[in-house]
């Protein structure tokens, strides 16, 4: 499977579609903005924005300046990772498959002609009228449910409850400002613990549990921007580094719709 994919976004969500679309052998692509924010960036391929490189269970994405150094990272078994936030290689690069995983809430700027395929992660998308396909992402019996009319489910704005805390488990800051983190991902906090400040003003932790995910220190956050994650399970500590369950229901359906695609096409 030598074809091209092209994946707008490498947060946690989009990570698994990248990542179980490169080990069944396709040639995938990220394409990122220049300042990520990734939450749970353990198990986000945008971090190779900052840091170059970023490895999430065995598999590695590589930051690349151009199109033309893609060959040579798909040949080290590696994913490239370009900053094009626009899509602008895409008219080049001329991929069989465009996924968006931006999961931004509202259409950035994809369109059924960009590829082929098209397939978008979650609101803000039509299918058969922005794209060729929409994958559900809230939670529930329809997680994953592809669609090939219509929309997916309204942003809830509720995270799924784990251990009987809902939207407890994420925290939004509560200032303007640069971050500083005192705790980092992985670490178990108590509740009300200050793990950051966002210049003068402390965040507390809003529950005792694993801090599953915190947005990257020293970055500009707005007032009210998701910046934390907390799991209140002790026992839950390797899945802070490993993909979820939710972001692997999404991935497989990303794969499935790609894989008929290309039974009806041969």
């Amino acid at each position: 499977m030598n074809e091209i994919v092209a994946v707008r976004g490498g947060g946690d969500i989009a990570t698994a579609s990248i990542h179980r679309l490169h080990r069944c052998g396709f040639r995938v692509l990220i394409l990122e903005c220049g300042a990520p924010t990734a939450i749970r960036r353990k198990v986000a391929f945008c971090e190779a924005v900052y840091e170059g490189v970023s490895t999430v269970e065995g598999v590695t994405a590589r930051k690349v300046e151009n199109i033309e150094n893609c060959e040579t990272v798909w040949n080290r078994r590696e994913i490239p990772l370009l900053v094009d936030e626009t899509g602008e290689c895409l008219k080049k690069l001329q991929p069989h498959v465009l996924v968006d995983g931006i999961l931004a809430k509202k259409n950035l700027g994809t369109t059924r002609d960009m590829a082929p395929l098209t397939i978008a992660l979650g609101p803000g998308f039509e299918a058969g009228v922005d794209v060729d396909y929409v994958i559900e992402t809230v939670r529930g019996h329809n997680l994953g449910r592809i669609i090939s009319k219509g929309c997916a489910m309204k942003n809830t704005g509720v995270p799924g409850v784990i251990a009987g805390f809902g939207k407890e488990r994420v925290i939004h800051s509560p200032a303007t400002g640069i971050i500083k983190n005192y705790s980092k991902i992985g670490d178990w906090v108590e509740k009300d613990k200050i793990i950051a400040m966002i210049g003068d003003t402390p965040v507390p932790a809003s529950l005792t549990g694993l801090l599953r995910g915190i947005i990257r220190d020293g970055f500009p956050v707005k007032e009210g921007l998701k910046i934390a994650d907390i799991d209140p399970r002790q026992s839950e500590y390797e899945n802070c580094f490993t993909i979820s369950d939710k972001a692997r229901c999404i991935a497989g359906s990303v794969l499935e719709v790609i894989l008929h695609d290309m039974q009806c096409i041969g």
